[in-house]
């Protein structure tokens, strides 16, 4: 272990070690470390401390910086180890994920191959917390491209403060220091703002972020100020320290708020322990740090953390399922191994060549050249992705048309359903779909543009937001109309959204859309696991939606929700709670005057539909759920009768999509699923004249009723 180096510190590298450990096992799934992602913040403290030591060092005595050799040791020091892991990785996805998802993973790793991986995860909207049935093998490439953003920046801002500062004529640390503290601060503004609006930028922006790097560096330049504490101060302020991460690691969880103000606890504790070993070298808990294997962890730190995530994830991918955390920690040993061998045969060798390090030209050109290397090789793994489909096209299962029927009153005794005959069709075509074996080469929509097959209300914003509590006018069909239909619910409310679009067009309705994501349409306050916290926002747009309906005064509203909310939500689906609030909604909803239909359980898959069918392109009832795993049943029958207890209409989903024993995920030439959960917008503008049947029973009740409770003439 070379502990020969000018300024080497064994008590950093064996910080690292701890940050390392930290991250390796929350990801292994082990119970203890439940924020064991704030080691990535101890890493950015350290970077920012190490970086700003450096790059004042050479200020100070050379009166500038060089930017050529800044960036040239910044290449030899991350992209050997980086690109490898890429390479490696993009290989072992095109071998073991789905081929639809090679391609969205080569995308995440041209990212991280451009350092903007954060920017990436952060459009998406992902959610680092997610507990994802496919979470990106390159995720965790987002921390690198964050510090690399802020290198880029920052020496550029060091020397023009410093240039500022001459040219007042004085020189000292003060206004690197005023700048990296207005930065510092400015960051840690719009962090603690954006981890409440905005969740996935907030934890993956370089603008959110950068206060911790800043936080190091600060520390750095305050180095002399810092090297006067007297000895037993800096030991007690480092022994804090490190009850601050491990506090951190231990106690802060998923549904914690976060960076926002929880980060202040890491990254103050990294900040402490810093301090501690500056003002008191080899002493009280430095002298732990500083540990022979502390530091062997440390010295392997940059490769463990790359190796250790892609590994894990490819190895779930491969058998199918989650790891249980003994796997997770088999894998992450193994990794360990793994990092040591990347460190001796690639990056000290790279980083520590006396030819690389004597040009700094040269650093670069290694630098661009595996840049370069990567960028092709993630173009290769997108570009050369297995057919997607086999046999021949497929016949659309023929439906009866929509049947057209005027705006006004029905008869006052209902007439017999209309249910049956729209819905015989359905069947026979589901019972065929569940034998067919072969993905069709006219799938609609292709296995490709599944995830674009989204409702209007989707596309043009009138899906409402996480944060957004504002009950929107969103209206389509017919604006004039004095017949208004309203669906109503989360994002498996707009499931229902093409075919009533449609139906609205034929009929001349007034479609109102009113959804939110995430938010059922029952009765139920729920914490947000992607807000980490109370979802206030879905109590406030429930309640605005329930009192829009007072005014609108609706003919028809159709309620949608999703029934596959885990204990995330911090409530049992299918419980009682669920169950009453459901009741309660359609009586609220009833108590407008509107027929109520709440639609049933769409059947939730174990598999992201799409990936799966590329997968078995010849085999596609490999993908089709058994209708017990999709289907809770008991649910079912329980929503049924909260529902029609309170006055509603309840539509049983599964039987359109599922025979007793199967559910199906092609039906003709058209695709059920757009991912896990959602259904497409060509399957259910398909299933147009089910729901017609089903609006036309309840609209005939909601008449037969009104007619009942008028007074004779």
């Amino acid at each position: 272990m070379d502990d020969r180096r000018p300024g080497f510190r064994g008590d950093i590298e064996g910080l690292r070690g701890v940050a390392v450990l930290a991250v390796v096992l929350y990801h292994a799934g082990l119970g203890i470390t439940t924020g064991g992602y704030v080691g990535v913040d101890v890493f950015f403290v350290v970077s920012g401390f190490l970086i700003t030591s450096l790059l004042w060092r050479e200020l100070s005595e050379t009166g500038g910086v060089s930017l050529v050799r800044f960036y040239a040791r910044r290449a030899r020091r991350l992209l050997p180890a980086a690109v490898l892991v890429l390479v490696v990785t993009v290989v072992g996805s095109s071998i073991v994920l789905p081929p639809l998802r090679v391609a969205g993973v080569a995308g995440d790793a041209r990212a991280a191959a451009l350092y903007v991986a954060n920017l990436r995860f952060a459009a998406q909207g992902s959610d680092y917390f997610a507990a994802a049935a496919q979470p990106s093998p390159f995720r965790h490439y987002w921390s690198l491209a964050v510090e690399e953003q802020f290198y880029f920046v920052w020496p550029l801002l060091l020397l023009g403060a410093s240039w500022v500062w001459r040219r007042r004529g004085a020189g000292s640390r003060a206004p690197a220091a005023v700048a990296l503290a207005a930065v510092g601060a400015a960051s840690f503004a719009l962090s603690w703002r954006l981890t409440v609006t905005s969740p996935s930028w907030a934890f993956f922006s370089l603008p959110t972020r950068a206060w911790e790097l800043a936080a190091g560096g600060l520390l750095a330049l305050g180095l002399p100020l810092v090297g006067r504490l007297p000895r037993r101060t800096a030991a007690a302020l480092g022994w804090l320290g490190l009850v601050a991460v491990v506090w951190a690691v231990t106690r802060l969880s998923e549904s914690t708020p976060y960076p926002g103000t929880a980060g202040l606890v890491p990254v103050g504790g990294t900040a402490a322990l810093l301090a501690a070993g500056s003002a008191a070298p080899g002493s009280g808990v430095s002298a732990v740090l500083a540990g022979r294997g502390l530091r062997l962890l440390g010295r392997v730190s940059y490769s463990w953390y790359l190796w250790h995530w892609p590994a894990l994830v490819l190895v779930a991918a491969r058998l199918g399922q989650p790891l249980p955390v003994w796997h997770g920690l088999v894998v992450s040993v193994a990794t360990a191994l793994l990092a040591g061998a990347t460190v001796v045969v690639v990056e000290d060798p790279v980083r520590f060549s006396p030819r690389l390090a004597a040009s700094a030209r040269r650093g670069l050109a290694l630098g661009g050249g595996l840049t370069a290397l990567a960028t092709v090789v993630t173009v290769v793994a997108a570009a050369t992705s297995p057919p997607l489909s086999a046999g021949r096209p497929a016949a659309a299962a023929p439906l009866p048309s929509v049947a057209v029927r005027t705006a006004g009153p029905a008869p006052s005794t209902a007439p017999p359903s209309h249910v049956p005959a729209a819905l015989a069709p359905v069947v026979d075509a589901v019972a065929t779909a569940v034998e067919a074996t072969a993905v069709p080469p006219n799938l609609d929509p292709s296995l490709r543009g599944a995830d674009r097959s989204k409702a209007r209300p989707f596309l043009d914003g009138c899906h409402n937001t996480f944060t957004d509590a504002t009950v929107h006018d969103c209206v389509y069909g017919m604006p004039s109309s004095r017949t208004t239909v309203v669906v109503f619910g989360d994002s498996h409310a707009t499931h229902w959204f093409p075919p009533l679009e449609q139906l609205a067009k034929v009929r001349g309705w007034r479609l109102l859309d009113l959804t939110k994501s995430t938010c059922p349409p029952v009765v139920l306050s729920i914490f947000s696991p992607v807000l980490h916290r109370q979802y206030t926002e879905c109590d406030r747009w429930r309640d605005g939606v329930v009192e829009r309906l007072r005014v609108e005064r609706p003919a028809a509203v159709v309620l949608g929700a999703a029934r596959h909310y885990s204990d995330l939500y911090h409530f049992r689906m299918y419980g009682p709670e669920w169950v009453s609030g459901l009741g309660e909604m359609v009586r609220r909803v009833r108590a407008t005057g509107a027929a109520t239909l709440v639609m049933g359980p769409t059947p939730k898959p174990p598999v992201v539909v799409p990936d799966c069918l590329s997968a078995h392109v010849t085999d596609a009832a490999a993908c089709a759920p058994p209708r017990a795993v999709a289907v809770d049943e008991a649910g079912l029958a329980a929503e049924r009768k909260a529902a029609e207890g309170a006055g509603g209409r309840y539509v049983d989903v599964p039987s359109w999509l599922c025979t007793p024993a199967t559910c199906a995920v092609i039906v003709g030439n058209l695709l059920v699923y757009r991912d896990d959960n959602h259904l497409s917008v060509p399957f259910t503008t398909w299933l147009a004249p089910l729901v017609a049947a089903e609006i036309d029973d309840a609209l005939d009740v909601r008449t037969a009723r009104s007619s009942s409770q008028r007074p004779p003439h």
